[in-house]
């Protein structure tokens, strides 16, 4: 890692948090009113202050951060703005993607992610169909170049990005064969279009666009390590994406936990602080109890990925956790608030919508569920007495 001591790592992180609270909080109330992020105008600055970089390898380029030294920069990120938060996990999590390349690929991609100057987003999401292996896109090899044909929506950063990963089935009429597998297509390529989709509930100013591949031709290299790989890349990387989202969600519940609390103080009725009814302090109490057991879920899950365990059900139990969590904590914080905490100039009211997006993201309430149970039920409960020895 870059920073040669402790030291460093946390004057590092200082200056992230002063860069973000006294430079792009400013930003917000503009950013929530035009519902636009002025990517253009911060990419400088996001990359002045190493927002870009945090996971990319020293060897191309980046800070080389492990996900437990990043998960800080993460949930500041997301204390301050969702729709920033989304644009820069999005980022984050394709340079996890982009690691599962050729060596040529990552050596050709990642400096260039490392600086901010290329953006990749990911393609998984379909109107007509679900993700993965439902996927009703596909790419028919003619000659030197798959023609790719399909739809992708709900995909963030589409707007911004330079590079899309496209999760598609590919076949090879010569071979007989039928892959699942990631495509790199470029912005710009013949018979690629993309459609802005309506603005969201919260998270305002990031892009979530409708992707159409009209048979694109793209090159056989441009397949992302190779053939047939393409649910393994989707589930490696999404693994600790999905704790990311988690790290997210603490951030905005703390957050809101925070103002919850100065509110609790400052506010007085019949002559006395709300902090003092006993009410206010069930509610504080219970944001406190969630915010405390959501942060210890995922630092587990962020130990055990640094040191190189797979993760697959403790990142759904992060994932599913934390939407829940996040979902009472917000509550509870609109209630201790009262009508003013209702009012769009209230921190509340925004994170109150940025939080619901955790519900959607890389996996719904029911798929997490299916995962933790297969799993367990496939596996006799093998999470149970794994690295918990000593409880």
């Amino acid at each position: 890692m870059i920073f040669p001591t402790e030291a460093a790592y946390r004057a590092y992180l200082q200056e992230v948090r002063d860069f973000l609270w006294q430079e792009i909080d400013p930003l917000v109330p503009q950013i929530e009113r035009d519902e636009f992020i002025p990517f253009d105008q911060l990419r400088p600055q996001f990359r002045q202050h190493h927002l870009f970089d945090c996971l990319v390898p020293e060897a191309y380029g980046g800070l080389g951060l492990s996900t437990m030294q990043y998960a800080p920069v993460l949930k500041e990120i997301a204390k301050v703005h969702g729709g920033l938060r989304a644009m820069l996990h999005v980022h984050h999590s394709s340079v996890h993607l982009m690691e599962t390349g050729r060596p040529e690929q990552r050596q050709r991609y990642l400096p260039r992610m490392a600086t901010g100057d290329l953006l990749v987003c990911f393609g998984l999401t379909e109107p007509d169909s679900g993700s993965g292996l439902d996927s009703q896109s596909h790419a028919v090899r003619q000659g030197d170049v798959y023609r790719l044909t399909g739809r992708k929506h709900l995909i963030t950063n589409a707007r911004e990005a330079d590079l899309f990963a496209v999760f598609c089935f590919t076949a090879d009429a010569t071979r007989g064969t039928r892959e699942f597998s990631v495509l790199l297509v470029e912005r710009g390529m013949p018979g690629f279009t993309i459609e802005p989709m309506a603005h969201t509930m919260g998270c305002v100013g990031a892009s979530h666009d409708l992707l159409h591949f009209d048979q694109v031709p793209v090159p056989l290299d441009n397949v992302l390590g190779r053939e047939g790989l393409g649910l393994q890349q989707q589930m490696a990387f999404l693994e600790i994406s999905r704790v990311f989202i988690a790290v997210a969600a603490l951030g905005t519940a703390e957050r809101a936990l925070e103002l919850a609390l100065a509110w609790a103080k400052q506010r007085v009725t019949f002559g006395r602080p709300i902090a003092e009814r006993q009410a206010v302090q069930g509610y504080l109490a219970e944001m406190a109890t969630d915010v405390y057991a959501l942060r210890h879920i995922t630092l587990d899950a962020l130990r055990k990925y640094d040191a190189g365990q797979r993760i697959p059900e403790e990142s759904s139990m992060c994932k599913l956790f934390a939407m829940e969590a996040v979902g009472r904590v917000t509550d509870k914080a609109l209630l201790v608030h009262g009508g003013l905490g209702y009012l769009k100039s209230s921190r509340i009211e925004m994170l109150y919508r940025d939080a619901r997006l955790n519900w959607l993201e890389e996996g719904t309430p029911t798929i997490h569920k299916l995962i933790i149970a297969r799993t367990l039920l496939e596996e006799e409960c093998a999470l149970f007495g794994r690295g918990t020895e000593l409880l």
